[in-house]
């Protein structure tokens, strides 16, 4: 099973440190949508893995998340893309949680629902965490410069094997191309 992990904000659609909390702020990043919609077509499972304590903190409820997924999933269809699953942390940052990134809880969540193991599946994200996350399973972390990207390549300390790109077309194109240069 060809599968490809993405974070979601920072990596499909812009990100905002008042967080996303409604569809209307929900906006894609350029090209990311068609991207996604690259990987489809060469037969890849797309997932999202993202934490979401914006429910945790009570600034949007479950229903304005889905609203907000279902958004993105629409958004997705117009140019003939999809997201295979969903996956979240709704906890905040002070919880035990084990599915909070940089946990590998929902990563390992996420091998169990596709009963797949996930050494050398690509994960694609713009923040340290994203991308411990899946190393922690085995994922090959990528990173992107869109988001906190910048940030987290100026700040160093990566998971060994850390690739980095522009934004999620060029990791994309990286990753169709055969993972190669």
């Amino acid at each position: 099973m060809k599968i490809v992990i993405l974070d979601r904000d920072g990596v499909i659609n812009f990100d905002s440190a008042q967080f996303i909390k409604s569809p209307a702020e929900w906006k894609p990043i350029p090209g990311s949508l068609e991207a996604i919609a690259k990987l489809n077509q060469s037969g890849y499972k797309v997932v999202v893995a993202t934490n979401q304590s914006g429910v945790g903190r009570s600034l949007f409820d479950m229903d304005t998340l889905n609203s907000i997924h279902e958004k993105m999933h629409k958004a997705l269809f117009t140019v003939g893309g999809r997201v295979d699953a969903v996956f979240y942390c709704p906890h905040t940052a002070d919880s035990l949680c084990d599915c909070r990134k940089p946990k590998p809880g929902m990563f390992k969540r996420i091998s169990e629902v596709l009963n797949t193991d996930l050494k050398g599946v690509p994960t694609i994200g713009d923040s340290l965490r994203d991308l411990q996350a899946g190393a922690a399973v085995g994922c090959l972390p990528l990173l992107v410069h869109t988001g906190k990207g910048e940030k987290t390549l100026a700040e160093g300390n990566l998971p060994p094997g850390t690739r980095d790109f522009t934004n999620l077309e060029a990791a994309v194109d990286w990753i169709l191309a055969g993972k190669k240069a």
